[in-house]
């Protein structure tokens, strides 16, 4: 079975030449080395790997790396910002580099206003370059909604469910109370979800039997066919495994293995048009 995570991050230890902004959640170094001998150790064919903006802002230059390093393992997302003036001749630029698969707006940064001019400047000229656009809409899901209205041409990507999630334990109290917002967003046929880092919103230890009911109304909200399963490598180090995260879903039986085989890889190939491949 074809499998590709929806979000993983890799980065360097700080250093002058290529210092930290700020300190992600996570061990002192994942470099694209390490990455991959975690993804091979369980069996995953490759990844999304998203530049992680905590840590070099919009700045994707170590993910290149990365992917030169490892070629046909990652395909690359890179944070954006709406307010630089110049952001569309940066998406047209993203999208001719080798590699690149989406681009990404930490909307919880952003305007509030869905009309708001670079937003939507971002999301035109995605869909002029026929990019996928990430969104982190932590406490912006009716914002998200009412740009997914205004976009029908853009393939919006709701990252990690729409919900927030915890750095390390303990999972929030109702980790699923925004869920019906979430559900609303399936209205859009241009919407698709990453059940990215779900794991770490379970009051359970592996496998995490608590999350397959509120999972479930998103799988019936939006099919199969627009969610796309995911660990959020490395953010959830201090709440499980890499391996955890894997298995719990490849081994539960609340996943048919046609819809197994579409949440843990063939949606996503379709989606953001790629796949891995072993150099």
């Amino acid at each position: 079975m074809l499998t590709i995570d929806a979000q993983v991050h890799a980065y360097e230890r700080n250093h002058p030449g290529r210092p930290w902004l700020a300190t992600l959640a996570g061990p002192a170094q994942v470099s694209g080395d390490d990455m991959v001998a975690a993804m091979d150790a369980v069996g995953v064919d490759g990844a999304l790997l998203v530049s992680p903006f905590t840590t070099y802002g919009y700045d994707a230059s170590y993910a290149l790396e990365v992917h030169a390093a490892h070629p046909g393992r990652f395909g690359l997302i890179k944070p954006v910002d709406p307010a630089d003036p110049k952001v569309a001749d940066t998406i047209a630029d993203w999208a001719a580099t080798d590699g690149t698969v989406a681009i990404r707006i930490m909307l919880n940064r952003s305007s509030q206003d869905p009309a708001d001019p670079g937003i939507n400047r971002v999301l035109a000229a995605a869909a002029r370059h026929s990019l996928p656009v990430n969104l982190l809409v932590w406490g912006r899901l009716e914002q998200a909604e009412r740009l997914a209205a205004r976009n029908p041409d853009t393939m919006l990507v709701i990252d990690h469910l729409g919900l927030q999630q915890p750095f390390a334990p303990p999972a929030p109290a109702k980790p699923f109370a925004e869920l019906p917002k979430v559900l609303a967003l399936a209205a859009h046929d241009n919407v698709a979800i990453k059940i990215s880092g779900a794991c770490t919103l379970s009051h359970e230890p592996f496998p995490y039997k608590d999350i397959w009911d509120p999972l479930f109304r998103i799988f019936d909200a939006f099919g199969f066919d627009r969610c796309m399963w995911g660990t959020d490598w490395t953010r959830a180090v201090a709440l499980l495994t890499y391996k955890q995260g894997v298995e719990a879903f490849r081994l539960t039986d609340r996943l048919s293995d046609t819809d197994r085989a579409a949440l843990m890889g063939k949606t996503l190939a379709r989606v953001y048009d790629w796949s891995p491949s072993r150099a």
